[in-house]
C-alpha cells in the first residue's frame, strides 16, 4: 500500500475531480488537491472507476503461454470435465505458472480483485490449490486473490476427494466449492451434507457451481437453502451460475430469487451467451447481491476470452438486453462494486475511505467505455501503480 495523487480525471463520469490515497484507501476526492511528497500521476481527463472485480474464475486451467489447443471435446460436462484432467497430466500443468499468467494479464485489464475456483481432485490432490496460494503470496500488493476449493470432477463420485477438500481448507482455501449435486454427484443429501460440513469445520463461506437447469436446478437451491438456514450460513453461501433462475416458469424462478434475497444469498454470473442467464434486473430488484466473472478461458473448455471484466460488463449488459446508458452503467456495477459486495468486500468504491483501487478507462461516459472497452490507461491497487497502457508493469512468466 502506498499514497498517491491521481489528478484531472472524472470519477464515475462525472466533474474533473483529483483523488488522493493515502495508505492504501481513498483519502479524498475533490478539485485542485494537493499533498506534500505524494506521488503525483495525470489523469489526462479519463474516467475512473474503482478496480474491475472477476468474482467467478478458474486460474488453474488456462493454457495461456501454450500453443493454441485444439479442442474436439464430447459436448457434456462429464466430456469436459474428464478430458481436462487428462491433458493437465499430459502437459503437465503448472497451476502456479498458469496462474500467474492469467491473474497478470487480468490485472493489465484492470482487475485488481478476483475469486477463483481451484480443482482439487484424486489425480492430483491439492497441487493446484498449492500452486495458487503461491500465486497469491508473489502478487500480494498487486492484485487480491480468494481461493475457492472446487471439487471439478465430483465429491461423491469420487472417493478420497472429500479428503482433499478438507486438506485444500486446512492449507488456506478461503471457500468450499461444490458442483451439481444432483446431475454431477447424483447425490445431493451427502454432496451438500459434505461441502456444509467443511464449511462449518472451518469457519468458511461456500460458493456452489449450479449448472443444473429448470425444477432440477430449482431443487438443489431448495435443499442449499435448507442448509442455510439450518447451520445459520445467511450471506456465507454464494451459487454460481444460477441457470434455473433463467427458466420460463416465472413464479418458480421469483420464488427462488425472492428467497435469495432472504437469506443473502449472492448469484455469480459469467453472462455466457450460449446460456439462458439470471435477470440483472430482477436480482437487483430483490435486492440479491450480483457479481459476475470471466470463468475460464483459453482453456480446455474453450477458446473464448481473454480476462477483461470491462467485456464481461458488455456481455452482461448484451444478455440481460441493457441499451440505455443508466443500464449499462448497472452492468458495470455489477463488475466492480457490486462484485466486490458479493465477495463480502465492503469499501470497492470511489469515495472517501474507500479502498484505493482506481482503473482510468477511455470514454466520454461509463456506457463508451464499457461499449468500447479501450486499454487502461492506469491501474491502481491500494495506491500502487500496477499496469499502464494495457500493459502490467509485472511480466508475465
Amino acid at each position: 500500500m502506498t499514497d498517491l495523487l491521481i489528478k484531472n480525471t472524472r470519477p464515475m463520469g462525472g466533474e474533473t475531480a483529483d483523488i488522493l490515497i493515502r495508505n492504501g484507501r481513498i483519502d479524498a476526492i475533490g478539485p485542485d488537491l494537493s499533498a506534500d511528497g505524494v506521488k503525483v500521476e495525470d489523469g489526462g481527463g479519463r474516467i475512473a472507476i474503482p478496480g474491475l472485480v472477476d468474482a467467478h474464475t478458474h486460474l488453474d486451467k488456462s493454457l495461456l503461454g501454450y500453443p493454441w489447443y485444439r479442442n474436439e471435446v464430447g459436448p457434456r460436462l462429464i466430456d469436459k470435465i474428464d478430458n481436462e484432467r487428462a491433458v493437465k497430466r499430459e502437459y503437465g500443468l503448472d497451476a502456479h505458472v498458469q496462474s500467474m499468467r492469467q491473474s497478470l494479464q487480468s490485472v493489465s485489464y484492470g482487475t485488481t480483485l478476483i475469486r477463483t475456483h481451484v480443482d482439487v481432485d484424486t489425480d492430483q490432490g491439492v497441487a493446484a490449490i498449492e500452486g495458487v496460494l503461491e500465486t497469491r503470496r508473489q502478487l500480494q500488493g498487486v492484485v487480491e486473490i480468494e481461493i475457492v476449493a472446487f471439487p471439478q470432477s465430483g465429491l461423491m463420485r469420487r472417493p478420497g476427494t472429500l479428503e482433499h477438500l478438507d486438506k485444500a481448507m486446512a492449507l488456506g482455501a478461503d471457500l468450499v466449492g461444490g458442483l451439481d449435486p444432483c446431475g454431477m454427484d447424483r447425490d445431493p443429501k451427502a454432496h451438500l451434507d459434505a461441502i456444509f460440513t467443511i464449511a462449518e469445520k472451518y469457519g468458511k463461506g461456500i460458493d456452489i457451481h449450479l449448472h443444473e437447469n429448470a425444477e432440477l436446478g430449482a431443487f438443489s437451491m431448495d435443499m442449499i437453502f435448507e442448509r442455510i438456514r439450518a447451520h445459520s450460513m445467511q450471506g456465507k453461501v454464494a451459487v454460481s451460475h444460477a441457470f434455473c433462475l433463467a427458466a420460463s416458469d416465472w413464479n418458480m424462478t421469483q420464488g427462488l430469487i425472492d428467497t435469495c434475497a432472504e437469506l443473502d444469498v449472492p448469484i455469480l454470473t459469467t453472462a455466457p451467451p450460449s446460456r439462458d442467464v439470471p435477470s440483472l434486473k430482477r436480482l437487483h430488484a430483490a435486492g440479491v447481491r450480483f457479481g459476475a466473472g470471466v470463468d475460464g478461458f483459453r482453456d480446455t473448455w474453450g477458446p473464448y476470452g481473454n480476462g477483461d471484466m470491462l467485456e464481461r460488463a458488455m456481455l452482461l449488459g448484451m444478455k440481460n438486453n441493457l441499451r440505455r446508458d443508466d443500464e449499462v452503467a448497472s452492468a458495470l456495477y455489477v463488475c466492480t462494486t457490486g462484485g466486490a459486495l458479493a465477495m463480502e468486500r465492503a469499501g470497492h468504491a470511489l469515495e472517501a475511505g474507500g479502498r484505493g483501487d482506481v482503473v482510468l478507462v477511455e470514454g466520454e461516459t461509463l456506457a463508451e467505455a464499457v461499449v468500447t472497452h479501450a486499454p487502461r490507461k492506469l491501474v491502481v491497487t491500494a495506491g500502487a501503480v500496477v499496469a499502464r497502457d494495457g500493459q502490467s508493469l509485472r511480466a508475465r512468466p
